[in-house]
C-alpha cells in the first residue's frame, strides 16, 4: 500500500500484519494524529471490523486498550473462492472417498513442489532460498515475509487465502510443512510455531540451520 491508500485500509492492514495495538501506536505507525486514529477506529468499530481488547499491562495504572480485527475484519482480506472450494472438497470426498481427497492434495503438493524447485534452482545457501520462498508465498496471497531471529529464520504468513479449504481438510497444512522443509534443504530444520487453524492470528515457521 502507498500514501494514496485510504487511511482505514492502511489501519486494517496494520492490524492484520502486526496484531492488536493501542491507538497511539497505530497513529504513530500511520503518521497521523491520535485524534485522527481514534476517528478511523470509531468508524471501523461501527462497521464491526475492529474491536477493543485489554492490552497487557506494562506497569502501574489502568490497563491500556488495544484494537484488533474482528472475524469480519479478517474477512476483508480475500479467502480465495472459499465457499466454492469447500463445496468441491466435500464433493471429492463424497464421490471418491478419503483416498481420492488424498490424491487431490498430493497433486497440489506435486505442482507446488515443481514450481518451488524451479524457482529456487541455482540459489546457493539457505537465505536466498528462503527469501525466494517468501516471495512466492506472498505472490500467492499469503502476505508472507522472512525475518531473522538470532541464528534462526522466521517465515511469517499473516494471511491464508485457502483458510476455508485448510479448515475443511488439514492435509493442505501438512503438505506445506513438507514443501517448506524441502526448500530449506537438509542443512536446516523447520517447525511451525504459530498456526492460524490452532487459534493464532497467523502462521509462523521457524527455520534453524543445522550446526
Amino acid at each position: 500500500m502507498n500514501d494514496t491508500t485510504p487511511t482505514a485500509d492502511r489501519l486494517l492492514l496494520l492490524l492484520k500484519t502486526r496484531g492488536a495495538a493501542p491507538t497511539a501506536t497505530l497513529a504513530e505507525a500511520l503518521g497521523i494524529t491520535p485524534e485522527a486514529a481514534r476517528q478511523q477506529i470509531q468508524k471501523l468499530q461501527a462497521e464491526g471490523l475492529v474491536e477493543g481488547r485489554q492490552a497487557a499491562s506494562t506497569g502501574v495504572g489502568r490497563p491500556r486498550q488495544a484494537w484488533a480485527l474482528t472475524a469480519a475484519g479478517h474477512a476483508r482480506f480475500p479467502d480465495t473462492h472459499a465457499q466454492l472450494t469447500v463445496q468441491l472438497l466435500g464433493a471429492v470426498r463424497q464421490l471418491f472417498g478419503a483416498e481420492g481427497l488424498e490424491r487431490l492434495i498430493g497433486q497440489r503438493e506435486a505442482d507446488s513442489r515443481a514450481e518451488y524447485q524451479r524457482e529456487c534452482a541455482g540459489l546457493e545457501g539457505l537465505e536466498p532460498r528462503l527469501r525466494r520462498l517468501a516471495e512466492l508465498r506472498a505472490s500467492e496471497g499469503y502476505m508472507a515475509r522472512l525475518e531473522r531471529e538470532g541464528r534462526d529464520w522466521l517465515l511469517v504468513e499473516d494471511h491464508c487465502p485457502i483458510c476455508a479449504a485448510a479448515q475443511a481438510c488439514q492435509g493442505f497444512c501438512r503438505s506445506e510443512l513438507q514443501l517448506f522443509q524441502e526448500v530449506a534443504g537438509p542443512g536446516a530444520t523447520l517447525r511451525r510455531e504459530e498456526h492460524l487453524l490452532a487459534g493464532a492470528r497467523r502462521c509462523v515457521y521457524r527455520i534453524t540451520p543445522v550446526a
